[in-house]
């Protein structure tokens, strides 16, 4: 298993963003989870240090505990690619998509990839520490911490509102394996199946740092420069360098690149519309394309289209990232030339994560609107990154993206987000409504100040903490 560093990050620079109350709360109770978990290792267990939204949560949290005095360490699952093909169908049947049954082949490299892992666990982890498993890949290792007296949390990121026959396969699946853990969390009430005991679910939704590279505000110059200098935005680059604050407290220059768009960039004064997410079907990326070629680029000749998603070899938990790329390429290749030139597919860069970060942070504050057309989606942290942006949303009601939008107010929500018509129909509104676009950005940064911050978040997970250590057999 791989042991991804993590450097403490100051508690007071998400603390300068609070209001006076909620910095005293939040200081308070990093006080009380050093007490607390003095002499105690927490574990977290996931599939990759990189790519995509758990990830960038890890990072986030366990570097503020660290900073609060916790002794927070992260695990990455050792497992080949045959694991991840039947992980991400399991993925996909907790969201209500399954393509087969499962079958003994299936549970027999789960089981396997499983117990090896655990093997090297229960090397590392002490009577008394606490472990937190992340999402259907490490369900295998519970039973294997419960006999070494240790508090396991099993945490999931991803469910359905409405259980479908896939959901419930996807459920029986895991169900022999999640019967060990003291605890559940969920990222909503709906997604826990009902055969869990109701008194050990808790519900924690996600959080974005507003301080990690992706999410500090950039001057709208230096978004055009960074833009330009990896090839996203036509005009001439800067031959300045560009430095930038890592995550960690160092800085770097960020690398040009080149040959991260399928064509010409698009100009830097069209009206930019952006979804950033996995190739992933679920996120329908050739949905979105399909519904802007066909219902907004007619209307709207300065509109452009960017699908900005990972390098396709950098997210090794996720193979079906290049058959959903390739779709989405061949979808566009049959576009006509006028149409085609204005659609955009980005494969950004994963080799440093902090550059990652920072070209996509530049490419949702350049946007005149984000959109995240998931069919089915756990939360949508990119909605999150864009509100916090102050840029107007326009996303699927599904998943938690319907907690974080109240339509018309903070954001828009297209209630059937498989209606293309539709779909395309209220982006061409948003696009050519300047005042709503200029009430909906600011209204959603303030709904993720409010609710979707790592305080609320971390003050929650100290709540479950609290309760694992002082309910016997909890």
């Amino acid at each position: 298993m791989q042991q991804v560093q993590i450097r403490a990050t100051p508690l007071e620079e998400l603390g300068a963003l609070l209001t006076a109350a909620r910095r005293q709360e939040f200081l308070a109770i990093a006080s009380r989870a050093r007490d607390l978990l003095a002499d105690r290792v927490v574990w977290n267990v996931n599939t990759t240090a990189h790519g995509g939204g758990v990830a960038e949560m890890l990072q986030t949290l366990l570097a503020y505990g660290r900073a609060a005095g916790v002794d927070t360490r992260w695990l990455v699952l050792d497992a080949p690619p045959e694991f991840f093909t039947v992980t991400k169908r399991l993925h996909n049947a907790l969201h209500g998509v399954l393509d087969r049954p499962f079958d003994d082949a299936d549970h027999r490299i789960f089981q396997q990839v499983s117990q090896a892992n655990a093997a090297e666990l229960r090397e590392l982890v002490r009577p008394g520490d606490i472990v937190l498993l992340h999402d259907p890949q490490t369900a295998g290792l519970a039973a294997a911490m419960r006999d070494r007296s240790t508090h396991v949390v099993w945490r999931s990121h991803i469910g359905r509102d409405r259980p479908n026959a896939g959901t419930e396969q996807g459920w029986q699946f895991l169900r022999g394996y999640l019967g060990s853990p003291h605890a559940f969390v969920f990222s909503r009430a709906q997604y826990p199946p009902d055969w869990l005991p109701a008194d050990r679910v808790r519900v924690i939704p996600p959080s974005i740092d507003p301080v990690a590279v992706k999410n500090r505000p950039l001057a709208a110059d230096q978004v055009l420069r960074v833009l330009r200098r990896v090839g996203l935005l036509g005009g001439p680059a800067d031959p300045a360098p560009i430095r930038f604050a890592r995550r960690d407290g160092g800085s770097a220059l960020l690398v040009p690149r080149t040959g991260l768009l399928d064509g010409p960039p698009p100009p830097a004064e069209a009206q930019l519309v952006v979804q950033v997410s996995r190739w992933d079907r679920l996120k329908d990326m050739a949905g979105v394309l399909t519904a802007f070629a066909d219902r907004v680029a007619p209307r709207l000749p300065d509109a452009h289209l960017l699908l900005a998603g990972p390098e396709v070899t950098g997210v090794a938990d996720d193979p079906e990232a290049a058959g959903v790329l390739a779709e989405c390429q061949a979808l566009r290749e049959l576009l006509p030339p006028p149409v085609r030139g204005r659609c955009h597919l980005a494969s950004l860069p994963m080799d440093d994560p902090d550059q990652n970060a920072l070209i996509v942070n530049g490419l949702q504050q350049h946007a005149a609107v984000v959109v995240q057309k998931s069919l089915v989606e756990g939360f949508g942290l990119t909605v999150t990154e864009a509100m916090w942006k102050a840029r107007p949303v326009l996303a699927g009601a599904v998943g938690g993206i319907a907690d974080q939008i109240t339509d018309g107010v903070d954001g828009l929500l297209v209630a059937d987000p498989s209606d293309l018509a539709g779909f395309g129909d209220r982006l061409y509104g948003l696009l050519t409504d300047a005042r709503l676009r200029d009430r909906l950005g600011p209204a959603g940064q303030d709904r993720v100040r409010a609710a979707y911050l790592g305080d609320r978040h971390l003050i929650q997970w100290v709540a479950v903490f609290e309760e694992l250590l002082e309910r016997p057999g909890w």
